[in-house]
């Protein structure tokens, strides 16, 4: 029973898709981030389908890239986003760490949060109307699973920033060892299903991802002391969007025209 309420708590708290609702309680949170790479596993599920209904009706590729990038926003509802606009803010304060954190925790919008994401969003949107090849466009979809994996594995093995909000909840109630696991043998799938399809451009997308999370390490401990659910949020973005960005350049050199 535990293991379903972690499912459904996953999908409450990450997502807009409907669930059964019950109190939370710190056993039912053990198993949560075994269930939030199924999230991406949806979002990618729903853009490759949207773009196989694109190809049989001919759909324009401004309107399919445009929507590739709202099933995301429109599954999630933003969570990440609105930790990576914050995250964004923090690191170009140029502040010490201590001042940093409360400026995760305003919620006010700076200006270099929407700068970043105008940049963020051009990028995203230019490199997917470029992946038009099937096999590198399942590769693309498959980023947004392998992205939570290694946020999932980020959460419970980074150190955390602060002993207080929803993430150190959320990682101190989590079967640690299990969800390690769980997390590793997901990611180990994903890629081997990446590489299914195209190994070199399967292998460069995992490469950018792992070489991302090495990144994420290192900047949130020089930024911020650790991990908060605000930079998970920014490295979930950011990884996608290097997922993409890889991808689409092997579909451009590997598959022209």
């Amino acid at each position: 029973m535990q293991v379903i309420k972690s499912f459904f708590i996953s999908f409450s708290m990450y997502s807009k898709i409907p669930v059964p609702q019950f109190p939370w309680k710190d056993q039912d949170m053990k198993y949560i981030f075994c269930f939030f790479p199924w999230i991406g596993a949806l979002i990618g599920g729903c853009i490759y389908f949207w773009n196989y209904f694109c190809g049989i009706y001919h759909v324009g590729n401004v309107c399919r890239t445009a929507i590739n990038a709202g099933i995301p926003l429109l599954i999630t509802g933003g969570i990440h986003v609105d930790g990576f606009m914050d995250t964004m803010d923090a690191i170009h304060s140029y502040s010490p760490k201590e001042k940093k954190l409360e400026i995760l925790k305003d919620s006010h919008i700076g200006a270099f949060s929407v700068i970043m994401l105008v940049i963020y969003g051009i990028v995203f949107l230019g490199a997917f109307s470029e992946i038009t090849n099937d096999a590198m466009l399942k590769i693309a979809c498959s980023g947004f699973f392998l992205s939570r994996c290694l946020c999932g594995i980020s959460v419970v093995s980074f150190p955390l920033a602060k002993k207080d909000g929803m993430l150190f909840t959320f990682a101190d109630s989590s079967h640690k060892k299990i969800v390690k696991g769980s997390l590793y043998l997901q990611s180990v799938a994903c890629i081997g299903f990446m590489m299914f399809w195209s190994i070199p451009a399967g292998l460069l997308a995992a490469a950018a991802a792992a070489a991302f999370l090495g990144y994420y390490f290192c900047r949130s401990r020089k930024e911020f002391g650790g991990v908060t659910g605000d930079t998970a949020g920014w490295f979930g973005v950011l990884c996608e969007g290097c997922i993409v960005v890889v991808t689409a350049l092997m579909d451009i050199i590997c598959c022209p025209g």
